[in-house]
């Protein structure tokens, strides 16, 4: 596994192929030891906070019925807010991720949940699922790693297109929910590859107009229209929640593999991965966030992006008990584990973001010339 090395210490140089595996063992370890675990605290968890969010959201848009009075309007759409992130981050995300299929309740599993954005689930679970989490950070293969829009390393060539990518990820940061189905259906791509007219891409695109026809219609007509004299109210009301949903929910992605301290993978270190350097993958390219509980919650637990990446199948409320474990093997191996509050960590990803915007400072040494990571010398 080459990973893009930058700093003067390779961050594995000191891993031989035995540690590797016995890392990978140690954690494969761990998940097996949560998935015997799991029971009816976990499907109590899960099933209160989807009543919680329910309850949150009727009582919201009730509250916005009135929404001609200010008060009303703040608390309508401070709750409609937190009520859609909690949809889409600690419900949405994790349902479809396939962390509470084992509890066989065909209203929470991942072949029937369809959430509260414009990307159909059937879509995002493709690309984030299948492709996102086998691919973490490798460039040319993650999308997710600047979202296909953005140069992620100092090694991608700098185009004076670049200087634009603060003002595209803060547009993207806006509507977030728009550039994800665009992700989704690798739009950019298809487009450019003359793909966009084949009969799947159109059907796929239609699949997605229909889902953001369904999103529209909830969101900006019906609601607001049941809410007569406050119509306009309601309007601006769902789209401040909307916003601040999209921006948390990017805010929260970019600070799980974005900030400095996360590494990046070139194409040719997967060749050939065995499980060991999977994993060790995962924990070098993703980051956490610090907090507490309720921050936890409502970031759907991918505050714990790095424990979220080791075991993506794992119910979300047992990221935070294994944390701690997972921090220890960190150190054990000498390996650096990425946390930090979340002001530090959206600054550091923004930074980055600029950062990258703007040519090399000085010319890169060529991929041959950097250190040879441990896992290659060995042969791993």
């Amino acid at each position: 596994m080459t990973v893009i090395q930058r700093k003067p210490v390779n961050p594995i140089a000191h891993l031989t192929a035995e540690d590797i595996e016995v890392i990978g063992k140690e954690l494969d370890a761990i998940r097996d030891r949560v998935l015997a675990d799991r029971g009816e605290r976990d499907a109590r968890y899960i099933r209160r906070v989807i009543k919680t969010q329910r309850s949150l959201e009727l009582s919201s848009r009730a509250v916005l019925l009135f929404s001609l009075f200010p008060p009303a309007w703040v608390v309508g759409t401070v709750g409609l807010s937190i009520a859609k992130i909690l949809e889409n981050m600690e419900i949405g995300h994790n349902v479809l991720h396939g962390q509470w299929d084992w509890m066989r309740d065909p209203k929470i599993h991942s072949t029937t949940w369809e959430w509260d954005h414009v990307s159909p689930a059937d879509q995002w679970k493709h690309s984030h699922n299948e492709l996102h989490h086998r691919y973490t950070n490798v460039i040319g293969k993650d999308n997710d790693l600047g979202y296909g829009i953005m140069r992620v390393d100092e090694d991608q060539p700098w185009r004076p297109a670049h200087l634009g990518q603060p003002l595209w990820n803060l547009i993207n940061a806006c509507f977030f929910e728009y550039g994800i189905a665009a992700y989704d259906l690798e739009l950019r791509g298809n487009l450019k590859n003359g793909r966009h007219k084949s009969p799947e891409f159109r059907a796929r695109a239609r699949a997605v107009g229909r889902k953001i026809r369904r999103q529209v219609l909830k969101d900006y007509v019906l609601h607001p229209l049941l809410s007569g004299p406050s119509f306009l109210t309601t309007l601006a009301a769902t789209f401040t929640a909307n916003l601040i949903r999209n921006l948390w929910s990017h805010s929260v992605i970019m600070c799980g593999h974005f900030p400095e301290g996360v590494e990046t993978f070139e194409k040719t270190s997967i060749e050939g991965e065995t499980r060991g350097e999977w994993y060790l993958r995962q924990m070098l390219g993703s980051a956490n966030i610090s907090g507490s509980r309720l921050m936890h919650i409502m970031t759907g637990n991918l505050s714990h992006q790095i424990e979220h990446h080791l075991f993506p199948d794992l119910p979300s409320n047992r990221y935070g008990e294994i944390a701690p474990e997972v921090r220890a093997l960190f150190d054990r191996y000498g390996l650096k584990y990425t946390t930090g509050s979340l002001p530090k960590q959206v600054a550091s990803a923004w930074w980055k973001v600029i950062r990258l915007s703007l040519p090399n400072r000085k010319p890169r040494g060529r991929a041959d010339d950097r250190p040879t990571p441990a896992l290659a010398a060995t042969g791993a």
